[in-house]
């Protein structure tokens, strides 16, 4: 009896100190500490004296159907997220993962971050004037946990309790699981947005609708015309608009948002004015089609960027569901079937860089053999990985020699899965079915990379379709995994973290809404997942991700395709943006208008 009190007086001990420990701060990273000190004024990355005033207008191509950003039913309008609807904490581009106060003026955390307590800012307001209360935090994060995406839920069950500790108050206590706390989860909490409890309690969350949800930000909807325009204005009473974290942010008085069908049409808009500013994705219009008279008179100022930021992974995505890829000898095959180089010289002059990472251009890619931790963290799974993984750097064919080699190559790689050629065509030796898939797009101006891997594909006898649809259908069959191939772009931050298990874990496999679009299930890459999660450093984390890239990448899951080296920018000059560094594009929110009109 004596030594069960002895343990429970320790344990309360422990608590005790561990509470003792916590003390109000203004921030946290999710590695090493803050760049900004407690009493900074702005970001070193804005422009603290912008002018304000003016309408900012952009081009969107697609549609919207809801103003509801919070649900998978319906597409919601560009930027809502960013300008309505605020979280607890502000995350910094200029620093890995490092979020600061906005709504919670402070925060209070345990040492082994088994909890956090957001004090919230007592200036804090909803847009009706009324304020935002601990109530509203937790209310919050119960809606999304029953409501959310799949991703939302599966970051918020690792909540244990939420306690309301006053009305500016409130304390997330999380789970322990396989004996640790997840480090990033008071993070993403941090960053949850919130919601109103008197504007939704008693209401269906999960609704479509074009009545905007009460929000906390600094615009509110002005105009909405679905699938057209929607117009975003300046809230003159917005709370935060002097907070450090909001400085040189949302300078324009107006955000218009104009939708179009297609990129030709958004184009013709912008050269004729009736858009400010656009990023260029396509290098071939890039180099040719910014020569029109408003270019050449320097009304439109174009700017090529160089970067040193992540640029993710955009690539042909095979869904390993379906029967024709579940052999990861059949994906390999048509990778050394698509001409990368042929594509980059003669539609992209020769500007784009072939992505070998999901992680490229940053210190996170899996590049070389591996060593040292990630050699570590490898070395228990040598058995259950291919041995290119531990003997051979990751690359992909070159057709600089030209097509012959490859395409033996990728002959006998199908031949070893069961693959023959008869009368022309590719078929299954045991089921005398020819191979043929479709590749599913939602954007027009990526069938000719589509098409041009469909002539890749003919010497070897595989029968390729490409199928454009418009972007409510594509995002249904998306969600639900109901495709063959389709080409997606997986972006991702300096910190990668939990969202990792959302793209690769089997369980995020089974799951609509999830984006692990190749239906990828490997005990390895789950306990990768969790290796990245768990990361007590920074070295920690940079060595799981290596060892998550350099697995996913041999296990052939993807064709990938390439990366621009530069960001390319042009806009009408009543429109000026900060210092460019390192980090490339400006965010949007930090431009302003000349004299601000």
């Amino acid at each position: 009896m004596k030594k069960l009190s002895l343990v429970f007086l320790c344990t309360a001990l422990l608590a005790f100190t561990s509470s003792l420990q916590a003390k109000e701060q203004h921030g946290i990273a999710m590695h090493g500490g803050l760049k900004y000190p407690p009493n900074f004024t702005h970001f070193d990355f804005v422009n603290p004296n912008a002018p304000k005033g003016g309408e900012l207008k952009h081009a969107v191509v697609g549609t919207y159907d809801t103003l509801n950003p919070f649900i998978l039913k319906g597409t919601a309008p560009a930027q809502i997220r960013a300008v309505l609807f605020e979280s607890l904490l502000k995350r910094v581009p200029d620093e890995p993962m490092s979020l600061y106060g906005l709504v919670a003026e402070s925060l209070e955390i345990a040492p082994d971050r088994s909890w956090i307590i957001f004090n919230i800012n007592p200036k804090a307001k909803w847009n009706d004037g009324s304020p935002i209360t601990a109530k509203d935090v937790a209310f919050s994060y119960h809606t999304f946990l029953e409501h959310g995406t799949p991703g939302q839920q599966m970051y918020y069950k690792k909540v244990e309790k939420v306690d309301i500790l006053g009305d500016r108050k409130v304390k997330f206590t999380f789970k322990k699981i396989e004996g640790k706390y997840d480090a990033e989860i008071p993070l993403i909490i941090g960053m949850m947005a919130l919601i109103a409890e008197h504007d939704l309690k008693g209401k269906d969350f999960e609704r479509t609708g074009l009545t905007p949800l009460l929000s906390s930000g600094p615009y509110k909807v002005a105009k909405v015309e679905p699938g057209r325009t929607i117009i975003y204005k300046k809230d003159p009473n917005y709370w935060g608009k002097d907070l450090p974290v909001n400085k040189g942010y949302f300078n324009f008085d107006t955000l218009r948002f104009d939708y179009y069908k297609n990129a030709t049409v958004a184009f013709e808009a912008f050269k004729a004015g009736e858009v400010d500013m656009r990023e260029e994705s396509d290098v071939g219009k890039w180099a040719e089609g910014y020569n029109f008279p408003a270019a050449k008179k320097g009304l439109v100022q174009c700017l090529e960027i160089p970067h040193q930021h992540q640029v993710g992974m955009q690539a042909f995505v095979f869904n390993t569901r379906r029967e024709p890829f579940q052999d990861p000898r059949v994906r390999r095959a048509l990778a050394y079937a698509f001409d990368s180089d042929w594509l980059n010289k003669t539609m992209f002059h020769g500007a784009l860089t072939r992505t070998t990472s999901f992680f490229d251009n940053t210190e996170l890619a899996a590049k070389g053999l591996p060593q040292g931790q990630e050699l570590a963290l490898l070395e228990p799974f040598r058995k259950q990985l291919q041995k290119e993984v531990f003997e051979q750097p990751y690359t992909l064919p070159t057709f600089e020699k030209g097509s012959r080699e490859n395409l033996k190559i990728a002959r006998d790689l199908l031949k070893e899965a069961g693959w023959i050629t008869k009368g022309g065509k590719l078929i299954n030796e045991k089921t005398g079915k020819p191979f043929t898939f479709e590749i599913l797009l939602n954007v027009p101006e990526n069938e000719k990379v589509a098409l041009a891997f469909v002539r890749n594909l003919k010497p070897l006898g595989i029968i390729a379709t490409v199928r454009t649809i418009d972007a409510a259908q594509y995002e249904n069959l998306r969600v639900n995994m109901n495709f063959d191939m389709i080409m997606h772009f997986w972006g991702h931050t300096m910190s990668p973290g939990n969202e990792q298990a959302f793209y690769w874990s089997s369980k995020a496999a089974d799951e609509p809404g999830t984006r692990n679009y190749p239906g990828i299930k490997s005990p390895v890459i789950d306990a990768l997942c969790n290796a990245i999660t768990n990361a007590k450093e920074r070295e920690d984390l940079v060595a799981a991700v290596k060892a998550l890239d350099r697995v996913i990448l041999w296990g052939h899951y993807v064709i990938p395709l390439s990366h621009r080296s530069k960001d390319y920018v042009a806009y009408w000059n009543k429109i000026e943006h900060p210092p460019l560094g390192p980090t490339g594009l400006p965010d949007l929110h930090t431009l302003w208008a000349k004299n601000g009109k």
